[in-house]
């Protein structure tokens, strides 16, 4: 283990690892009963989803801890995945772009093929070397805000409601008719738990807090026991190698925007986790770069291809995995152990769900609290970067997208440097990502 993942060279252990891995897993294993409800609105056979999400997941965990050894986890995309139902894969609904969802399969797989070239040349370490320092630090900010968001979208307290088109749409400590519900209660307990814990440096404390909310949450009725855990693989394979080109090139415009859409989407998602998620655990190097994140990106684009044969959108970087680093994972083995317990979870997907998302969300909303932490590196006293940093902190929860953040800085640290005269200053390829992110835009504009 030790040759394969340098352990001690990272400072850390086989437990250590296998904890953190189960961490990121327990923090993440919401998609595999979300993404079939999702993509199953476009015709897709749930069981058949949650076959594709799994192997999926598990193929790109693989390929991040051997390839790169890294700790990051990788799954189908949320946000991604409303975007693949409700925007391009909506049949003859009458509204979004109108491809089948064989359709939206091959415009994954293009944009991952896309995503995948500029992966493997040396364009792919130029990107994250040209951000500048202070949005690195306020991409790892607007992260821990971001997910945060999703730990308490997740508690199914209805703290903050998400339609289906990923749009906050409601701020409600607990239920209609006012006070708090249960699932509320049990996610203020888990974040007094965690916080205690993490205080007294109990190590484990975010994996313990899990524990101790799903037992918790046992006699308040928020933890289900299933009543079957009995396994059938009938629909499993239907949505495999189910890819449909016909008709795609009819309106070249259109299929542009979704590829290019989903590929930067995707790219900005991934390194914007690397060099929030790497920064805040002290990952970087002194150029402020990760030194694996070239690797990482080709294991998401990788990741991505296969996902779209097997049979579900986009997959990406997640940042949950923030929660096994924050447990210490350091190196590819705790990718790994996420990538074994999701093939696992093929089977034994009644006892993964046994864990309630109200278990889950206070070791999100934790880290969240950790990840801001990397605000104090930004400059607010010079507005030309305190501007595009705030936009960046602030879009990424506003907007439910870790891109559109990104965009939103880029976009804005390049104009208000043009402003002044401090052309220099931009990085040649920071004026090329600012262009694309505002063709992206145009482009949405124009046929959604």
């Amino acid at each position: 283990m030790d040759k394969l993942f340098k352990l001690k060279k990272n400072n850390t252990t086989v437990g250590t690892e296998i904890l953190a891995g189960v961490t990121t897993f327990f923090a993440m294993a919401y998609i595999i009963f979300v993404n079939p409800n999702y993509l199953s609105a476009t015709g897709m056979n749930p069981a058949g989803v949650l076959f594709a999400t799994c192997v999926a997941a598990a193929i790109g965990c693989f390929l991040t801890a051997f390839l790169a050894n890294a700790p990051f986890a990788q799954a189908p995309g949320m946000g991604l995945n409303a975007l693949f139902a409700f925007t391009v894969a909506t049949g003859a609904a009458g509204y979004g772009m109108g491809y089948s969802w064989q359709q939206g399969l091959a415009i994954v797989l293009i944009s991952g093929v896309l995503f995948l070239i500029v992966a493997l040349t040396p364009l792919r370490g130029k990107i994250i070397s040209s951000i500048p320092a202070s949005l690195k630090a306020a991409i790892g900010a607007g992260i821990g805000l971001f997910i945060a968001i999703i730990g308490f979208i997740n508690s199914g307290a209805g703290i903050i409601r998400l339609d289906s088109a990923s749009n906050i749409t409601a701020l409600n400590l607990g239920s209609a008719a006012g006070g708090l519900n249960s699932a509320a209660m049990l996610t203020i307990i888990g974040v007094i738990v965690i916080a205690v814990l993490m205080a007294w440096k109990v190590k484990g404390a975010i994996f313990i807090g899990i524990i101790v909310c799903t037992l918790i949450g046992i006699p308040m009725g928020i933890t289900q026991i299933p009543q079957d855990f009995s396994f059938s693989a009938e629909g499993l394979t239907s949505t495999v190698f189910q890819l449909d080109f016909t008709g795609l090139f009819d309106n070249i415009p259109l299929l542009l925007t979704a590829v290019i859409t989903f590929a930067i989407v995707d790219c900005f998602d991934t390194v914007g986790t690397l060099i929030g998620t790497a920064g805040n655990a002290g990952m970087l190097d002194e150029n402020g770069n990760y030194p694996e994140g070239d690797k990482a990106l080709i294991a998401d684009a990788v990741a991505t291809c296969a996902g779209a044969v097997l049979g579900t959108s986009t997959v990406t970087t997640y940042v949950e995995s923030s929660t096994g680093i924050s447990e210490g994972g350091r190196t590819g083995l705790t990718s790994a152990v996420v990538g074994v317990l999701f093939l696992i979870a093929i089977v034994l997907a009644p006892f993964v769900g046994i864990i309630p998302g109200a278990a889950t969300a206070p070791a999100l909303i934790i880290v969240g609290v950790l990840m801001m932490r990397s605000v104090t590196r930004i400059e607010w006293d010079d507005i030309e970067i305190a501007i595009p940093a705030f936009l960046t902190i602030a879009m990424m929860p506003f907007a439910y997208s870790i891109s559109d953040g990104i965009g939103f800085g880029f976009i804005s640290y390049t104009i208000i440097k043009m402003s002044r005269g401090k052309f220099k200053e931009v990085p040649v390829l920071l004026y090329v990502l600012s262009a694309l992110f505002i063709v992206m835009y145009v482009l949405k504009i124009i046929n959604i």
